[in-house]
């Protein structure tokens, strides 16, 4: 994916309040000669040189508001839960949004431009029915009504808010599907449980996309690759190019917890943003290969 480079001034302020592997990603993707990146992250951690990373906790209104003394340009929300519970999901998605929208309304000139990451997990639908931005969000977990619940505190602010729904993110260092398959963890044929994926390389450009797109943003983009499939089929495919023996994968259940459905990323697509690992196959292929096989 080329960026559309197109610029109607030079050196944006970029903050990416959230710094892990995606905002990592991200940042290697902005030219700085185009924009000055900026980061915090509730803990310290080594980054590029060309990178000001700083230590703050996004739920702290004055901390938050120190950052932001000084006008910005695009805001890139990648927020990362310390633990996988309700309480905090609330913390990470909820309570920091609501301080940064309140930081964000208060500030002489607001961002041109705020882009929130969410997931597909706000989508409850277990059918295998495809859904897209107008699709209803009926989240049957904790994790999906967190993240709705941010999604409209952002939407709802009157701020240029755009919220991205990544499907299952996927790349080096987020191998867990290739660990079950190694492991035999396999799947049954049926019932069909669909799976949705995009690379982590993907999910940098998406964003480095839509920060340098020179039209309107809709409110919401699904970000996926341009290809679900049923979960056995992508098992059974790695297994495969895994070069294991037939009879590897157990058949067993799968768990229906995240529901079953195939997202469409025809809007994304319009915007004019072409995949770097259009399928699973792609991505996974470049993944096995950097691991050796």
């Amino acid at each position: 994916m080329k960026p559309n480079t197109t610029r109607t001034h030079a050196r944006d302020k970029c903050l990416l309040i959230g710094f892990g592997d995606i905002g990592g990603r991200l940042a290697r993707l902005l030219p700085p000669a185009h924009y000055q990146v900026t980061a915090i992250s509730r803990r310290a951690k080594a980054c590029p040189g060309y990178i000001e990373l700083s230590q703050c906790d996004a739920t702290n209104e004055a901390q938050v508001a120190s950052f932001l003394k000084e006008c910005v340009d695009v805001v890139v929300i990648t927020l990362t839960p310390d633990a996988y519970n309700d309480e905090a999901y609330h913390r990470t998605y909820v309570r920091s949004m609501e301080v940064l929208v309140r930081v964000l309304r208060a500030a002489e000139r607001p961002p041109r431009r705020v882009l929130f990451v969410s997931s597909t997990s706000v989508y409850g639908q277990r059918d295998g029915s495809w859904v897209d931005e107008a699709s209803p969000t009926e989240p049957a977990g904790y994790a999906g009504r967190r993240l709705l619940e941010a999604e409209s505190l952002l939407l709802d602010s009157g701020l240029p808010g755009c919220v991205v729904r990544f499907s299952g993110i996927y790349g080096p260092g987020r191998e867990r599907l290739i660990g079950q398959v190694r492991a035999g963890e396999g799947c049954a044929r049926e019932p069909v449980v669909y799976t949705n994926r995009i690379h982590a390389d993907d999910c940098a450009g998406v964003l480095a996309h839509l920060i340098q797109y020179q039209g309107a943003l809709a409110p919401v983009y699904l970000a996926t690759d341009c290809m679900p499939a049923p979960l056995w089929e992508v098992k059974r495919w790695l297994a495969a190019e895994m070069g294991l023996p037939e009879g590897h994968l157990r058949e067993e259940p799968v768990n229906t917890r995240r529901g079953s459905k195939r997202c469409a990323n025809r809007m994304l697509l319009e915007t004019g943003y072409r995949f770097l690992y259009p399928t699973f196959r792609e991505g996974y292929s470049a993944v096995l290969e950097s691991l050796g096989g």
